[in-house]
């Protein structure tokens, strides 16, 4: 029973149970049969953060960014390709400090963009600033 993860969907919030193993079939809801790792950033929000960062098992990777700043512009791209390649791994989601600034404020976000990673639905690590592909999969293979 140890194997089994807990995976929020992203769609309808049904808390889905998996194997460990099976993470990488691409597994869909039990509920609403959607994909529950997709392969790109989800927009999260203060709504939906408790189910989809702090209740998930997957190590979660969070950009915050606004729309009017220039380097979360240049790594928006950046962050999305990183999800396509390694989303077996990790969930990642992207948060608008604009439009959810509670959640802003309640992890100091001081300089974006800033990338958090949430295991056990705990902050385990931040890095602010742009990256390049290369340098983000770098630092999240040191974050596993």
């Amino acid at each position: 029973m140890s194997d089994l993860v807990h995976l929020n969907c992203p769609h309808c919030q049904v808390l889905n149970r998996i194997p460990q193993a099976r993470l990488v079939d691409g597994p869909k809801c039990g509920k609403c049969k959607e994909p529950l790792l997709k392969g790109k950033p989800l927009e999260v929000n203060e709504q939906n953060f408790a189910a989809l960062v702090e209740g998930s098992d997957v190590p979660v990777v969070i950009d915050f960014w606004a729309s009017w700043c220039g380097p979360c512009k240049m790594m928006t791209p950046i962050f999305a390709e990183v999800a396509a390649k390694d989303s077996n791994n990790w969930r990642f989601v992207k948060i608008n400090t604009e439009a959810n600034q509670q959640l802003a404020a309640r992890f100091a976000i001081r300089s974006i963009p800033s990338l958090l990673v949430f295991k056990g639905g705990k902050e385990v690590a931040r890095q602010a600033g742009a990256m390049q592909a290369g340098q983000l999969q770098a630092w999240l293979a040191s974050q596993l």
